[in-house]
């Protein structure tokens, strides 16, 4: 699936996986060596990540039930916590510099399909 910021018509990433169960949104990307360019996963029911385990830094952008950016993390690092977003419903992860390359910033507008 594509995830695109509408506000700034930017790509954030052409291949994104849904992470939509218990199992799935437990695991997320632990079993991954890195993400290439353009690849994300989308985790639902979700207002903090942790990296606990994880092999590589990752940007996370946080959004609401209208899919309005909430949260922003930027090159968050193996073993720490994100910071807890109330108004999150879900998380957007993806490779570390991918906020900042596409200018994302808060309130802007996302859309996936």
């Amino acid at each position: 699936m594509q995830i695109l910021n509408q506000t700034r018509n930017t790509i954030l990433a052409q291949k994104a996986v849904l992470a939509d169960t218990a199992g799935s949104r437990l695991v997320g990307l632990l079993k991954h060596d890195s993400l290439s360019d353009k690849e994300g996963m989308i985790i639902t029911q979700c207002r903090s990540i942790h990296m606990f385990f994880m092999k590589f830094p990752i940007d996370v952008i946080f959004v609401d039930r209208k899919k309005v950016v909430v949260g922003l993390v930027r090159n968050i690092k193996p073993f720490r916590m994100s910071p807890y977003f109330w108004r999150a419903s879900c998380a957007i992860e993806l490779p570390s510099g991918s906020i900042d390359k596409t200018k994302t910033v808060l309130q802007d507008q996302i859309f996936w399909e």
